[in-house]
């Protein structure tokens, strides 16, 4: 009897743990299904909200555009593709055109990636095979603290210091020394203003200098050590390292630093509008006044009367969109390209 009863037990004991068992297996199913749906809400709100954030971009971008072509219209109607090959800029007789201050951008532009350029990389050649290290981090350093200087600083300091720097002792030694060379007379050509397309393009390149310097060397310091090293052990000189491993191996990244310095150099307003001179005209001379696209937007806008006058200059800012898309397209297809052929 005792006997039966302590099986009787012993089986109700078993019977209970297993109940408790399944409960437990039961409610940890529970919690493990119900962390799944937590993990799941987190990663559809989290994919939601990334989602919206390239959205966001895309919208505003296509607002941009939308306005920019919306406050166009009066003046496309009103000139058309003569807009683009127009000099004159009269807002009393409301004739205007874009041909001088695109000129101006350009070739402003130009003079400034021909200068920037070569000197950056010759800054982030030094830095990153010649210089002694204790000398590399102070430098580096100066070139950020140049970068990070506010755009009016730089047209102040052009305005007076460096234009009449270069009308006193540059310009006149540019006039007599090209005076007799075919085409560099006329670039070269008129009296020495100090303020003008040269100036405002040597201030572009101080200010697009250090983006240039900057990424270059950040490039040239991805090029393995492995590679440095044995054209130096076949008897390379720095030089042929340089030429032959260096440039070749970061030539993408090159372009993309160069791209970026001329971007900066056709958006750039403040500096350029302090030492350019603002003159709506079209000179081969270097050295006589001109205007770009910014320095007119930023002269003008809160003095346009009238709604074409305003539509005009709000096309000028359209033809600036449209040519720093076109740069920045065309450096992704030499990008893509360059991929394309290091890839066979």
């Amino acid at each position: 009897m005792a006997h039966a009863r302590r099986k009787t037990t012993e089986k109700n004991a078993v019977a209970n743990n297993l109940a408790i068992d399944n409960v437990g297996q039961e409610s940890a199913e529970a919690r493990l299904a119900k962390a799944l749906v937590g993990f799941k809400l987190r990663d559809n709100a989290f994919r939601l909200l990334t989602l919206a954030a390239a959205w966001t971009v895309l919208i505003l971008l296509g607002g941009v555009i939308a306005s920019l072509i919306v406050g166009s219209l009066p003046a496309i109607r009103a000139f058309g593709l003569d807009f683009l090959t127009t000099e004159a800029w009269n807002p009393v007789t409301e004739k205007f055109g874009a041909m001088a201050p695109v000129y101006g951008t350009i070739v402003t532009s130009l003079i400034a990636m021909a200068i920037a350029v070569p000197v950056g990389l010759g800054i982030a050649i030094f830095l990153t095979e010649l210089c002694p290290y204790a000398l590399r981090r102070p430098i580096g350093i100066a070139i950020e603290l140049l970068a990070g200087i506010p755009s009016i600083i730089y047209g102040i300091w052009g305005l007076f210091v460096l234009a009449p720097f270069l009308q006193e002792h540059v310009q006149p030694g540019l006039i007599s020394t090209f005076a007799n060379v075919p085409v560099l007379s006329r670039l070269f050509a008129g009296p020495p203003y100090g303020i003008g397309v040269l100036t405002a393009g040597v201030i572009l390149a101080i200010m697009v200098l250090p983006i240039v310097s900057a990424i270059s060397r950040d490039v040239f310091e991805t090029v393995p050590a492995v590679l440095k090293e044995a054209a130096h052990g076949v008897g390379c000189t720095t030089w042929e390292v340089v030429r032959s491993v260096v440039i070749p191996y970061t030539r993408v990244g090159l372009i993309g630093g160069v791209m970026l310095g001329l971007g900066r150099a056709l958006g750039e307003t403040m500096a350029v509008t302090f030492v350019i001179g603002n003159a709506h005209k079209i000179s081969p001379s270097l050295l006589s006044p001109g205007t770009t696209i910014s320095a007119t937007i930023a002269n003008e806008f809160t003095e346009a009367v009238g709604d074409l006058y305003t539509s005009a200059l709000i096309e000028l800012g359209l033809i600036l969109f449209v040519i720093t898309f076109f740069i920045l397209a065309i450096s992704r297809y030499m990008l893509m390209r360059l991929h394309q052929r290091e890839g066979r």
